[in-house]
């Protein structure tokens, strides 16, 4: 069977932060820019807290049927969850997405490699 690679994305707001929670997520605002964005298996966190409450995380899973998406998201929501109650960031509204990528269309650059490393 073929290993399915799935990216999840979970949003949300923070919500009831502290002043010393605000203090925080500035202070390491840098480590957490979108220009640092990826698909981790740990996942990534990115936000722009001075401009407004919300943030997204970025996951990297995989699983060997096209239903293993749904365990991936609990996965990354659960963790996602776990991040921000260690650190004692209120948040709400979580919602995610995720994409697997056996399924997703190529692009003009990946079918014109697929095309000359067949030929």
């Amino acid at each position: 069977m073929t290993t399915r690679t799935f990216r999840i994305t979970v949003r949300g707001t923070f919500d009831g932060l502290t002043d010393t929670h605000r203090a925080e997520l500035l202070a390491d605002a840098a480590e957490h820019d979108v220009l640092r964005a990826a698909f981790t298996a740990e996942g990534t966190l990115t936000y722009d807290i001075a401009a407004r409450p919300a943030f997204v995380f970025r996951f990297s899973d995989t699983g060997e049927e096209e239903a293993d998406i749904l365990e991936a998201i609990e996965r990354a929501e659960g963790a996602a969850k776990a991040w921000l109650t260690e650190r004692g960031y209120g948040f709400k509204n979580l919602r995610s997405t995720a994409e697997d990528l056996s399924q997703a269309r190529m692009g003009k650059r990946q079918r014109r490699a697929a095309r000359s490393n067949g030929a």
